[in-house]
């Protein structure tokens, strides 16, 4: 599937969000519960973040599809009071090296995407898009991911987070999907479930001879479309008709 969008426009996305989060986190009791995120307090969100930033940071640019050190992923956070000034650091140097690579130089990723640099533009506007709802959320205040990019959050989920094996849901389930977002741009997606595996349909191939009656439609704005496959909410969220198991199986969070 064709991501929709463009570094610029990954990059704008990123920026908002981030800034949005980090109002919140400036605000936020740092101690608070994040709801959506079990076990994490507001303090444990924006290291998480923090940390992601710093991770991609340190090998994104190296022009070279090797995967980094694991031990890279291991950081000493900063105390409480530290925190926030950390956090405008990590995203300011990530933001610095975004803007400056070209999306079509060689870098690793965990996918089954193309190793270029692309695919990190995309992925931490999807990461922060999220996370801003977490935050937001954890204060009761949470506005929806911007319908364009949560519509490329629906498609980062279905060609990258599910190949790579990061699903959460069922792995048993045989059937077919189809999610739309229902916002001014309408956009559809169809899923075929086989059990650990998946395979994205055209529409004129929903039909074919071998395929399993078992079938559910989810409608919805992009939005809770994202956050619903993200377990950020439920997918009762989402006008469903069909069966509903179908959608657990697509869960990647």
């Amino acid at each position: 599937m064709r991501a929709h969008g463009t570094k610029e426009f990954w990059l704008d996305s990123l920026r908002a969000d981030a800034a949005a989060f980090r109002t919140v986190a400036a605000e936020a009791d740092l101690t608070a519960i994040v709801p959506t995120c079990p076990d994490w307090t507001v303090l444990d969100l924006v290291h998480h973040l923090g940390g992601v930033y710093r991770w991609v940071r340190g090998f994104a640019g190296r022009g070279v599809t090797t995967a980094p050190d694991q031990a890279s992923r291991r950081h000493d956070y900063p105390g409480a009071e530290a925190t926030l000034a950390w956090f405008d650091d990590e995203f300011k140097a990530l933001l610095e090296l975004l803007e400056a690579i070209d999306p079509q130089m060689p870098a690793y990723n965990w996918a089954p995407q193309p190793k270029v640099a692309g695919f990190w533009h995309r992925r931490m506007a999807q990461e922060t898009a999220v996370h801003r709802w977490d935050i937001q959320m954890s204060q009761g205040l949470a506005e929806p991911i911007e319908d364009r990019l949560a519509a490329d959050g629906v498609t980062e989920v279905l060609d990258s987070l599910i190949p790579a094996g990061r699903r959460t849901g069922p792995t048993d389930r045989y059937g077919v999907v189809q999610l739309v977002a229902d916002d001014e741009h309408r956009q559809e997606w169809f899923v075929r479930l086989r059990g650990e595996g998946i395979a994205l349909l055209d529409t004129d191939t929903l039909l074919d001879a071998d395929g399993p009656d078992t079938r559910v439609v989810a409608v919805g704005p992009a939005s809770d479309l994202q956050l619903a496959l993200w377990g950020r909410i439920g997918f009762d969220s989402l006008d469903v008709s069909g069966d509903e198991s179908l959608l657990a199986a697509l869960r990647v969070g």
